[in-house]
């Protein structure tokens, strides 16, 4: 139900195909699925790149660039829906799970859930796009129940709304970029048999920003931002090198590395990578969420870095798996397969968004 004091959508019901559109700070990834069977099949899917200072740390720079971008992705994936999914993150976004009385009727509810909103979000409402979602009985207190609240800065969104719709697409769904990787996730918990009431943690590792979410009971207990990414890699490249931005990304396109790339770069990058996965574990375990971490997936561009995941693992000493939401799709024959499998940890978002056309 959509409130008058809010636009974000983030739990109606969707009837037409959706695509999932997720913007990130280097490219758009389009990504569009259908029922096949007891799963899903892959129809449309494109990735296009994004220049430099289009996106930074999750806020939108360019919106005529992002549109050009979602243009040129609509056209080579072939998709012909009009209607898409997009998520919002970054400091503007705003989440906390509150209780309230079990026996609130549903319109005290949304009158309460105001109240509370007040309470908790650090902007004025007229400043924000939020909604809620009843979560279901208070694992704490039986007299309560559990709401979600969910909320961003109305230009957080705007900017993203602006860019789509110069494209020609509508958003039915606005979302939490958190909440789109544990949609997807979902999938994978099953397909790897990972226990419901385990608390998954996964680094989402972007550009210039790497979020670690926290993942328990198809709940995301707890989220936190942290500033590192792929750019460092980039940026010693570069340096190293003498090489220009396009020159650097050799290594995504699985292209002849220098000879000492390896041991004098890679190897000290993804040392790093995990000493700061470290330590935003160690946030984690002094915040009031915490619970004992199962598994860590990783998810994002420089995820499937050669021997990351491997390293992730014997250094910390915890289960590490690549994320891959889309192993086992079925895949229609028009999609770049290539591209697709190549880019597979980066579609964490994109593939819970497309998930909510079948909510």
């Amino acid at each position: 139900m959509e409130k008058e004091w809010g636009i974000l959508k983030l739990f109606g019901k969707k009837t037409e195909p959706v695509i999932g559109l997720d913007i990130g700070s280097t490219s758009v990834r389009l990504l569009q699925l259908s029922s096949h069977g007891a799963g899903y099949r892959i129809d449309h899917f494109a990735i296009e790149p994004l220049g430099e200072g289009v996106v930074v740390e999750k806020a939108v720079k360019d919106v005529e660039a992002i549109s050009n971008a979602i243009t040129r992705a609509i056209n080579a994936s072939g998709t012909r829906a009009k209607s898409c999914a997009i998520a919002v993150s970054g400091s503007a976004v705003f989440t906390k799970t509150i209780s309230l009385p079990s026996d609130l009727a549903d319109a005290d509810i949304e009158s309460q859930v105001q109240i509370e909103a007040n309470q908790y979000i650090p902007y004025p409402l007229d400043e924000v796009s939020l909604d809620f979602e009843v979560l279901g009985p208070s694992p704490r207190n039986a007299d309560l129940i559990d709401i979600l609240l969910a909320a961003s800065k109305s230009e957080n969104v705007e900017s993203r709304q602006d860019a789509i719709d110069s494209a020609g697409l509508k958003a039915k769904v606005v979302d939490v970029e958190a909440f789109a990787i544990a949609n997807a996730f979902e999938l994978m918990r099953k397909r790897d048999r990972v226990n419901r009431g385990e608390a998954i943690a996964f680094f989402d590792i972007g550009y210039d920003v790497t979020t670690l979410l926290v993942i328990k009971s198809n709940r995301v207990i707890y989220t936190r931002d942290h500033p590192f990414g792929g750019h460092q890699l980039l940026e010693e490249i570069m340096r190293r090198y003498e090489m220009t931005a396009e020159q650097a990304t050799f290594f995504e396109r699985n292209e002849e590395a220098p000879d000492d790339f390896e041991d004098e770069v890679l190897e000290p990058f993804q040392l790093n990578i995990v000493h700061q996965i470290s330590r935003a574990l160690q946030f984690y375990a002094s915040s009031n969420e915490y619970s004992n971490i199962g598994t860590i997936y990783l998810s994002g561009g420089i995820a499937s870095l050669k021997g990351l995941s491997a390293m992730v693992q014997q250094e910390l000493g915890m289960t590490t798996r690549l994320a891959d939401p889309i192993a086992g799709m079925e895949i229609a024959s028009t999609v770049a397969i290539t591209a697709l499998k190549r880019n597979a940890t980066n579609l964490m978002i994109a593939t819970g968004l497309a998930l909510r056309g079948f909510d």
